[in-house]
């Protein structure tokens, strides 16, 4: 009787799981994601209801005790433990302690390029309970006076690769600011870091400096451009940061992994995801001040990397590298980011080997993220029943005309239906707050989209479009508003607009981003409008847009014409301009390209149209 009635439930099991691989292929891929994201949820919950918040600081003290000489950064062949780590935070913390008014909840900006001092100087700072402002290192005179004044520093730390971008703009400062150079010899003005370092003590300072009084108090300010206008100081709490720090854990990552940090730290990807992500595992990083395509590999080669951090951009300038012998005799296995076409991904995979390539989508200040943990190519992520429930969301109908999401007779919000695109938005409450920007409410405010579906909903706006499939899969589509993705930066339209303005024979300038063949995001196409009885003064244009804007948000194409046409809001389209793109055969107005070695704007021809798109002139 045991024999039949085993074969029988072993026919019934095989039944099942057959059927539940025909109608739930992702079932089990589901279920052990959720079981994460409940252990993560118990993980918070615990340390909230302990009354003592546990942040990513915390953590790392944690790891320099249990693994003092464990590697944590690994930069140009020199290897920093935690110990290492550790110790060196603690004498920024005592400079400033000792040499400075510097208390709890001041802001203090950093502008640093990739190096184990941005950490140090990072660390040091969360030390004393200092709120720390990481500013991009592209960002030019008024965009970099602009984030100074919103985050409103006591003080302003600076890379000693970088001390002549701010001595040019040092007399506009606030005086209240102090800055200070890491570097033996600053200019006049700054205070030598470097040289107070060697002084200082390697004694811990005491922990209620830094003790978190809650996980929703602030500990960075993170620039993004959002959907229009200058940089914003985006708000990252504690409660942001120790969950982005789970971004690794979540993929899957250990301690025993050496990842491989190539993106800018200013941005949440760099130092939340990666440094941050590193300090939760006690993982080891490889920290490189910039990407190069070249170095990748034999780096990887050389530090046994594991796993690297990628945006599109990254993978799409790996595979277009010449072929080498010995491409797949690395020991990575994991890539995690953001961006990568599926052509792309699927040439890399067939490339470089076996490398499971773990997509995310989420904005810095956004309160909604997606994991594509499954592998499924194209998809930025995945969604299921208790995923909604947790972190509610829609996509809805977007008038792109108007520029703005489409209201319907009862001026109701309506959703899209499956496989249409939408306008990604997610529910605002106290489970999932937005925290929003320093500064001005209004910048906050702009973010926010009111009366969705019901009168006093509140949902966030993330400026982008979506795809869902029947799978649940989610795709992402393009971007909406006055911002354009190029080089994996985010291209506010308006400030370049406005910098293009300047100019005293330009009446108006009208900036958006066009697709190039074989690039991901959007390059900068500018619509110009002369002033009555003014001449085009291309060399001047180029001089204004490359001492005045980042490298990624100069346009690199001008349309030249006779009149602005506007919408019945008197706002400027982009929509049809857009579609037209670049091509001097479709447009009769005057095209012009940006060419770096004449340092001027030249006519596009049709002859170098052709070039661009073949892949021959590189953007």
């Amino acid at each position: 009787m045991l024999l039949p009635w085993l074969t029988g439930l072993g026919a019934g099991m095989v039944f099942l799981r057959v059927v539940q691989g025909l109608l739930f292929p992702y079932f089990w891929d589901d279920f052990w994601f959720l079981l994460k994201a409940i252990r993560l949820g118990m993980k918070l919950e615990t340390y909230r209801r302990r009354g003592e918040p546990v942040t990513v600081l915390d953590k790392f003290l944690s790891q320099a005790q249990k693994r003092p000489h464990k590697p944590f950064i690994i930069y140009e062949g020199d290897t920093y433990t935690y110990r290492d780590v550790d110790r060196r935070s603690n004498r920024v913390a005592n400079v400033f302690l000792s040499h400075s008014s510097l208390k709890r909840g001041d802001t203090v900006a950093l502008l640093m390029s990739n190096e184990p001092d941005f950490v140090h100087v990072w660390f040091g700072l969360a030390k004393l309970g200092c709120v720390v402002a990481f500013l991009n290192t592209n960002l030019r005179a008024r965009s970099f006076l602009h984030c100074i004044r919103t985050c409103e520093p006591a003080a302003l730390v600076v890379g000693g690769d970088l001390l002549g971008r701010v001595e040019e703009i040092l007399p506009s400062i606030p005086t209240e600011v102090r800055v200070w150079g890491m570097a033996d010899s600053v200019p006049h003005g700054m205070v030598s870091l470097k040289q107070q370092l060697r002084r200082a003590s390697e004694g811990p300072v005491p922990r209620s400096h830094h003790l978190a009084s809650n996980l929703k108090s602030t500990c960075l300010y993170i620039f993004t451009s959002g959907t229009t206008g200058l940089p914003k100081a985006a708000v990252i709490t504690q409660l942001q940061a120790i969950k982005g720090s789970s971004g690794l854990w979540a993929f899957g990552c250990t301690s025993k992994d050496i990842v491989y940090i190539t993106l800018p730290l200013y941005h949440s990807a760099g130092s939340l995801l990666g440094i941050s992500g590193c300090v939760e595992l006690g993982a080891t990083c490889v920290l490189k001040k910039k990407f190069s395509a070249s170095q990748f590999w034999p780096d990887c080669r050389k530090y046994n990397v594991t796993v690297f951090q990628y945006i599109g951009e990254l993978c799409r300038y790996l595979c277009k590298q010449p072929k080498r012998e010995g491409e797949k005799d690395h020991k990575v296995r994991l890539a995690v980011g953001n961006g990568i076409r599926g052509d792309v991904w699927r040439e890399f995979m067939n490339r470089f080997g076996d490398i499971k390539m773990c997509e995310l989508y989420g904005a810095t200040e956004g309160n909604i993220s997606f994991i594509n943990y499954t592998g499924k190519i194209g998809a930025v992520g995945r969604t299921n029943i208790f995923h909604k429930l947790l972190f509610p969301f829609d996509l809805i109908k977007y008038d792109f005309q108007k520029d703005e999401p489409l209201r319907n007779e009862q001026n109701w919000c309506d959703p899209v239906k499956i496989g249409e695109p939408g306008l990604l938005i997610s529910l605002v409450n106290t489970k999932n707050p937005f925290f929003g920007y320093a500064g001005s409410y209004k910048h906050t405010k702009n973010k926010l989209i009111f009366d969705v579906f019901r009168k006093g909903d509140v949902y966030f706006n993330t400026g982008d479009l979506m795809v869902q499939d029947q799978d649940n899969f989610l795709y992402f589509w393009d971007r909406t508003g006055d911002t354009f993705r190029w080089k994996g930066e985010n291209v506010a339209s308006t400030e370049v607009a406005d910098t293009i303005g300047m100019l005293d024979f330009i009446q108006e300038a009208n900036v958006y981003g066009v697709a190039v063949a074989g690039y991901e995001g959007k390059t900068g196409m500018a619509s110009i409008v002369l002033k009555p009885n003014k001449s085009l003064d291309l060399e001047q244009i180029y001089e204004q847009v490359v001492t005045s804007l980042p490298p990624y948000a100069c346009p690199r194409f001008l349309r030249i014409k006779k009149q602005m046409e506007t919408t019945g809001t008197f706002k400027l389209p982009k929509f049809q301009l857009v579609e037209e793109g670049f091509d001097p055969l479709k447009i009769s107005e005057p095209l012009y390209f940006m060419d770096n070695l004449k340092k001027s704007y030249v006519p596009l021809t049709k002859e170098l149209y052709d070039q661009i798109v073949l892949g021959e002139i590189k953007l």
